[in-house]
Formats: structure tokens, C-alpha cells, sequence
């Protein structure tokens, strides 16, 4: 399947310029880094700043070294607060990593909202799409930013730069956006899924900074975990049983604080309604968490959400669980694997349970 297009909320027609195939022969590299939301800038109001040495670093050192594919997912750049001229200045290391993925034909970037004036950049050296479709041999993929599906971004993005740049960032407000918003994000991403749904394809977008893998946040995963748990417990050892407890007590703390952290109303609501999740949507996160970097990896077989932080300063979360950990040699950076699954199992899940099933 090839979709020419596809009409976002505002109807306009976003068409994915490229495609990116990774079907083809074994001696051919075949494995693609989807990142979002770097959201460069200068100066002290830089979300990047924290992160921006530990992102060189794994995108060098790790994904250009082992022959990755790189698809940068919009918000690269944060156009809405700073200049092309100053962010360039301030990140030139990370425009000389981009380069040598450029440079070996390894390089695909998408536009969003706070990048989208790039396309009125005469000497930008990237070429620039709405969306990008990856071709597995499986199921296609379609990566996209996912601001598209706000009306307030896709017809009103210049107030709301103006808003940023000349209001906001002169009485110290960073940036606004879906990310801040429970009630945005799930609006940004139902589009999404419904999309993904009716197409009987996966969506991978960016924009709300909020990792998800197979339609599931975080707070719908753990719950899910919990119930595994619950399942394996009666059938397992003395030993066995004391880990699941603990692994069990944590995830409900965590639970805890993610309910806290939400608002009710938006827990309540689901991407797949009454129905099971149809595992079609993912998102890649953000490059400017406060305690790492999340990423979405893609072969031909595979697809993985996975979170890089410097040895010291991840989440909690990462050294309490069973998670496959991988250190850059020399380096302080770590990459953990938080979830994995096989195309072929969520092809078969989007064709039984998707629209085409009903």
C-alpha cells in the first residue's frame, strides 16, 4: 500500500516527498533512526543545552558509526525563538554530525511547527518533507511531525511565533506547545491513530514530547505490566514471586505519579476507545527531557522505543527494571532498549483489530 497523500484536520494535503526503503537486499543497511524535538536555540533560553552532548555523542559515535539511516521528525531546530544564524553558530558539532549523514545519503528530515520556516531558507543544505514513508517488506510507515492535526499550528503558527519570540521569551516562558498540555496531546495523537487506523499502516509522529509505543503511553503500559504480572505470579517460584511484588509495588508508585501529574479527565479518555489498542501509532519523544533523550529504532524485522541518559542521571525506573542496557565505550552515555516488538506481530495485530476488521 502507497498513499499519495494524506489530509490532516485543516484538510490540507500532506504528501510524503520521500520514501525511504529498507526492503530491499541483506547486504544493504537497513536500520533508521526516527528523533524529534531537538528544539536548538542560543543563549540561556536553549532547551537543547542539557542534552545537546550527550545527543552528539550517541549520534555519531553510535548510529553513524554502525551505518543508521537518520530521520530527524521536526522542531530540529526552534525557529519560533531564535535565529537560523544563531542556532547554527551555537550547535555547529551537531550541523557537522547531520553533514556526515548527509554526506553518506543517510539523511532524511521532516518539518514542524516551530522549524517549519526553514522551507524559506535559500541556502539550507537539507532537503525538507512534510512526511516520510518507509518501506519494511511488512507494512509501511509514515513519520510525520503530527502538528498538522492542530488547526492553531497549521493556519495560526505565525502568532504563535510572534507570541514566543517577543512576549513570552522576554519574561523567561520557554516553550509552549502540546507538550504542555495533557487535553493537546491527546487530541495530536487520536488524529494520528485514527489515520494510522483507517489506512491500516503505523504513524510515527513527534510534537508532544511523550514517548509512546504501540499506542500506549506510559501510564497505559504500566497498567497493562501490572496485569501481566498479576497473571504470572500464581504459576511462579518462592523467588520468582518476592520479584514480581517488587517490580508490582514500584510500577503502582509510578502509577501514582504519572495520575498526579495528569489530569483526570484526560486519563479517562483512550485512543482506542472502548475497543482493544490497535497497535498503530508511536511516537519518538523528545530530545530535551531532563533526564535523557527517547528515539524510535526500525529495521525490517523490528521497531523499538529506546531511551539514551548519562550514567547517574536516568530515571529511576531504568535501574529497578529488567532493561537491556548498552554503554558507548569511553563514554558516560547508556542506551536503554524500554520496548521491542516485531513488525510482523503488529501487522498482525493492525489487520485483525484495525478498521479493515470491523
Amino acid at each position: 500500500m502507497a498513499i499519495t497523500f494524506f489530509e490532516d484536520i485543516t484538510g490540507a494535503r500532506l504528501n510524503p516527498g520521500a520514501v525511504l526503503d529498507i526492503s530491499k537486499s541483506e547486504t544493504e543497511k537497513s536500520k533508521v533512526l526516527i528523533i524529534s524535538d531537538f528544539h536548538m536555540g542560543a543563549g540561556r533560553a536553549d532547551d537543547l543545552a542539557e542534552n545537546g552532548l550527550l545527543l552528539g555523542t550517541l549520534l555519531e559515535e553510535y548510529y553513524f558509526r554502525d551505518g543508521w539511516y537518520l530521520l530527524l521528525n521536526g522542531d530540529i531546530e526552534e525557529l519560533q525563538r531564535h535565529s537560523l544564524e544563531a542556532i547554527r553558530k551555537r550547535w555547529g558539532d551537531l550541523y557537522r554530525i547531520f553533514d556526515l549523514f548527509a554526506a553518506a545519503g543517510r539523511l532524511y528530515k521532516t518539518l514542524g511547527n516551530h522549524d517549519g520556516d526553514l522551507l524559506f531558507e535559500k541556502d539550507y543544505p537539507y532537503m525538507l518533507y512534510d512526511a516520510v514513508r518507509i518501506e519494511t517488506g511488512l507494512i509501511p510507515l509514515y513519520v510525520y511531525h503530527g502538528h498538522q492535526s492542530s488547526r492553531v499550528y497549521a493556519e495560526y503558527n505565525n502568532l504563535v511565533r510572534a507570541g514566543i519570540r517577543y512576549f513570552l521569551r522576554p519574561i523567561g516562558i520557554r516553550n509552549v506547545s502540546s507538550a504542555r498540555s495533557p487535553h493537546r496531546r491527546f487530541f495530536v495523537e487520536k488524529k494520528a491513530y485514527n489515520f494510522s487506523l483507517e489506512n491500516n499502516c503505523i504513524s510515527v509522529i513527534g510534537h508532544t514530547h511523550r514517548p509512546l509505543f504501540e499506542s500506549l503511553g506510559r501510564f497505559d503500559f504500566i497498567k497493562f505490566e501490572i496485569e501481566r504480572f498479576c497473571r504470572d505470579y500464581p504459576a511462579s517460584g518462592e523467588e520468582e514471586k518476592i520479584r514480581i511484588a517488587a517490580e508490582v509495588k514500584a510500577l503502582r508508585l509510578e502509577l501514582g505519579k504519572l495520575r498526579r501529574s495528569e489530569r483526570r479527565d484526560v486519563l479517562r479518555q483512550s485512543l482506542y476507545g472502548d475497543d482493544l489498542p490497535v497497535p498503530c501509532l508511536f511516537n519518538s519523544g523528545s530530545a530535551i527531557s531532563k533526564k535523557g533523550i527517547n528515539a524510535i529504532e526500525l529495521d525490517r524485522e523490528n521497531i523499538a522505543l529506546v531511551y539514551w541518559f548519562t550514567e547517574g542521571k536516568g530515571m529511576k525506573f531504568i535501574r529497578r527494571g529488567n532493561y537491556e542496557v548498552e554503554k558507548i565505550p569511553e563514554r558516560s552515555a547508556r542506551r536503554a532498549v524500554l520496548n521491542r516488538d516485531r513488525l510482523d506481530y503488529i501487522k498482525a495485530r493492525i489487520e485483525l483489530l484495525g478498521a479493515s476488521a470491523n
